[in-house]
């Protein structure tokens, strides 16, 4: 069995059920809340799951959307806070086995770059996960440049996980089962990862690192047509220093999480690189035994699969 690291496996702290009720549109009633006893767990029966697939460090972050609904900036902050010092407990208590991304109150960057500098020199994170907008606010904003910035300097990556968008787009009018997870999540979470691409994100800090989740969110398979069609879109008085297609290449990791598929596993490994793609589950929304197996079975080089499973986390996130 390859020895893994997985990547975006989430947990629910006290005080936050409010905030994972907002998901409640997106998930049939019949299965929303079943995960909060898989969520809520930090001992035999996560790390069981873990240890039969041979996940020797799950690095845990929140099971969104978090404080990134929250109207409250002060409240926001304090309840960051309160679910990073939390998760470092449980990572402290582990061994090793638990590892963290940070939670971050980015209604208010310069509060989320400083929580971030304290979470990764004094709690032990290895980076951020942002549940999408916060507040109608995407990170190419330039209010975020501070959280960047701080974020290079750090070498710790950032994460965007899906959330909903600011408002109900009409697109989905008539077609509930498309809002969420089966679609709108990743549409919302790709255009997201442009956003950063084209705004010039990383031409202003260009050792800044972006996860992706869900096998980058389609986006590897584009990278072709958005360089193409860069060329030739309505982009006003923007410039890029380089093709859309080489920060993807240089900035952006990809994980598994929630794809268990060898097509589009070997489009993004072909696409970004195989140093690009790292292992993930999406613990408890996956089921542990089935991405498991997928990896292992997967048209892989044994080269590439350790690479996948765990040399690619310890490379970027020192583990």
């Amino acid at each position: 069995m390859t020895p893994k690291i997985a990547l975006e496996e989430h947990f629910l702290a006290p005080g936050f059920e409010e905030y994972l009720a907002k998901t409640a549109v997106n998930i049939s009633p019949e299965m929303f809340g079943k995960a909060t006893a898989a969520l809520t767990d930090f001992g035999e029966r996560r790390l069981s799951q873990m240890d039969q697939i041979g996940v020797e460090t799950a690095v845990l972050s929140l099971a969104g959307p978090g404080v990134q609904v929250e109207q409250n900036t002060a409240r926001a902050i304090t309840k960051a806070k309160e679910c990073n010092d939390f998760l470092a407990e449980r990572m402290a208590a582990s061994k090793g086995r638990y590892s963290g991304l940070a939670h971050l109150a980015t209604q208010d960057p310069n509060a989320a770059a400083d929580e971030l500098e304290r979470c990764v020199k004094e709690l032990g994170y290895v980076g951020a996960m942002i549940n999408g907008q916060t507040n109608g606010a995407y990170l190419d904003d330039d209010r975020f440049s501070v959280l960047w910035e701080r974020a290079a300097d750090l070498g710790a990556p950032i994460y965007i996980h899906p959330s909903n968008p600011p408002d109900f787009p009409y697109m989905y009018h008539g077609h509930p089962e498309l809002f969420g997870p089966v679609w709108s999540w990743t549409v919302e979470t790709g255009n997201h990862a442009l956003r950063l691409i084209f705004g010039g994100v990383f031409d202003r800090f260009p050792k800044a690192r972006l996860l992706l989740g869900h096998m980058g969110e389609t986006l590897p398979y584009q990278l072709w047509r958005f360089d193409s069609r860069w060329e030739i879109s309505n982009r006003g008085a923007k410039r890029l220093a380089q093709k859309p297609s080489d920060y993807f290449r240089r900035n952006v990791w990809v994980t598994t999480a929630g794809v268990c598929s060898d097509e589009p596993l070997r489009c993004a490994i072909d696409a970004l690189g195989v140093d690009r793609v790292l292992f993930s589950i999406d613990y408890p929304f996956e089921h542990s035994n089935l991405a498991g197996d997928w990896i292992e079975k997967a048209p892989l080089s044994d080269t590439e699969r350790a690479a996948i499973c765990h040399g690619n986390a310890r490379a970027l996130l020192g583990l």
